[in-house]
């Protein structure tokens, strides 16, 4: 072996080595309780998807692309395979609010399916858990039994959502913003104003990623820009067509592609992911709500005053599986010129 590749080897498993760390000082509760059972806590999710990375190196390259603001590391995971050349780079991040389990189950599913058989003349970067400080709150939370605690933000204090934390169609324009003000706020604290928001900018000024999408829940739909408009975008038929290969591919109960900002007449999304990374990037870039709420009817009264199954199905492998379904679609099929 050559000094070179010694020290390439080096390189690579020294960010495994660290994330196999993290995940070790992060277990999961000896008796987790039954509200969460299908639901992997963080530390083991991210550890095991260390070890499987650790079995391709040639394949797979761990980068932490920041810091949250409590320290820990932002990981992404950069999938593709080596004997072919990249021809485009494709984005997908999950966990972006801190009680939305369900999204970083389905981007977990997706890692260990593009680490299994990596994708040919794709590199596929995988963030399964962007709000890493939000989610670790929920999971005390969950530890000690308080399923009443409503969470979506950040670590900071007030916690920040970042899913308005951004810089593009950050001003709202609508008149509904004088009848319907909560329907159009942004962070206070100004555009990309916390770490997590910074490191996704910083990750996609620095790769050219043809295509993108942020994992949430609930809803059911396959958003795209704007959200913070109600102008189509330039390639509004470009994410039509992309949002339909992605609803075929999900079959029975598929999600239904549409833009954001028309989701309802008086609804505006500003300083969403989705406008900056179309906007700023060029990126066609989809926001998918994945499930259509854990909330069951027959249970609707205990359901609602838990937090969690709002966004989190009692079963959630039926949802991993159709979210996964789309996203496979979104990585093979190229975005029309």
């Amino acid at each position: 072996m050559s000094v070179i590749t010694l020290i390439s080897l080096c390189a690579l498993a020294a960010p495994i080595d660290e994330l196999i760390a993290w995940a070790d000082r992060h277990p999961a509760p000896t008796h987790p309780p039954p509200q969460i059972e299908g639901y992997r806590f963080a530390g083991p999710h991210l550890g095991a998807l260390a070890a499987e990375a650790a079995r391709r190196p040639a394949a797979v390259q761990i980068e932490s692309i920041g810091t949250t603001t409590w320290g820990h590391p932002v990981w992404a995971f950069h999938v593709t395979d080596p004997d072919v050349p990249v021809t485009e780079e494709i984005l997908v991040f999950a966990g972006i609010h801190a009680l939305e389990w369900i999204s970083v189950e389905v981007a977990v599913q997706l890692l260990q399916e593009l680490i299994e058989r990596p994708p040919r003349g794709h590199r596929v970067t995988v963030i399964p858990l962007l709000n890493v400080d939000g989610r670790l709150k929920t999971e005390d939370d969950v530890a000690m039994g308080r399923f009443d605690v409503y969470r979506r933000g950040n670590g900071a204090r007030p916690p920040v959502d970042l899913n308005r934390d951004f810089a593009v169609n950050r001003e709202p324009t609508s008149v509904w913003r004088y009848i319907l003000p909560g329907y159009h706020a942004t962070t206070p604290t100004g555009a990309l104003s916390q770490p997590e928001t910074r490191a996704l900018d910083a990750l996609a000024a620095r790769h050219d990623y043809a295509r993108s999408v942020s994992l949430h829940a609930f809803g059911g739909y396959l958003y795209f820009p704007w959200a913070g408009r109600w102008a189509r975008p330039d390639d509004w038929a470009t994410f039509v067509t992309l949002g339909r290969a992605m609803e075929r591919a999900q079959g029975a109960l598929a999600y239904r592609p549409r833009q954001l900002s028309r989701w309802g007449f008086f609804f505006r999304a500003h300083g969403a992911e989705i406008d900056h990374l179309y906007g700023r990037y060029g990126t066609h870039a989809f926001l998918i709500e994945l499930t259509r709420s854990g909330i069951r009817p027959w249970r609707l009264l205990s359901d609602t005053r838990t937090y969690l199954r709002w966004y989190n199905p009692v079963h959630p492998r039926p949802h991993v599986e159709r979210g996964v379904a789309a996203l496979r679609a979104l990585i093979r099929t190229s975005s029309p010129d």
